[in-house]
């Protein structure tokens, strides 16, 4: 029967250069059978060197995790927008208590250590706008902005743009933005609405 390290298993996944990792991706990289795999994982659970996010995925415990990251992690593909993005960037004062994506699957919401993360879904066609930071992807002020005004339109979303502060926008990029959004009756009345507050 093969033994294992623990020291040597835990340099491995420190090496790999990963914080997150599937169940693929540990036996990948510790190059180590799924019949065994399983018994290695609750070692290094038990010694706090994983930590469990959910079924098949983990991080390593004492990397530094933002919870943005997380967010992009828990459920692909996923950009941070929305409140979040809007709060990140200061246009939006008030501190959102969950952390919220834009994605192209489902609508979805998780929930790890009390943090609750939603998904709202967008069709693939709007889904862009966004860059990467540090080690997360997040919409641009603009497309965060426009997200929210979207999901507004078709009563998925509130906005109170007196709320928000605007002086700090591309006006040109959120105008080369809206040629992507299908202007329906009530997404055009809320374009107006932000249109008086840009002007």
């Amino acid at each position: 029967m093969e033994t294992y390290n623990l020291a040597i298993i835990t340099k491995k996944l420190y090496k790999s250069n990963n914080k997150f990792f599937t169940l693929q991706q540990l036996s990948d990289v510790l190059n180590i059978k799924k019949s065994s795999l399983f018994k290695i994982i609750q070692k290094l659970l038990a010694a706090n060197i994983l930590t469990k996010i959910e079924k098949n995925k983990y991080f390593l415990t004492d990397s530094q995790i933002s919870d943005f990251a997380l967010a992009n992690y828990l459920y692909q593909p996923s950009y941070i927008s929305l409140e979040s993005a809007l709060n990140f960037y200061g246009i939006l004062s008030q501190f959102p208590y969950e952390i919220t994506s834009i994605t192209t699957k489902k609508p979805k919401e998780k929930i790890f250590e009390n943090q609750i993360f939603t998904y709202r879904k967008l069709k693939k066609e709007l889904y862009f706008g966004y860059q990467k930071i540090e080690d997360y992807l997040i919409a641009y002020p603009e497309k965060a902005l426009l997200d929210q005004l979207y999901l507004y339109a078709k009563g998925l979303k509130s906005i109170n743009l007196d709320e928000y502060k605007l002086d700090s926008l591309n006006v040109s990029r959120i105008r080369k933005y809206l040629k992507n959004y299908p202007l329906t009756k009530q997404f055009d009345k809320a374009v107006l609405l932000l249109n008086k507050y840009l002007s």
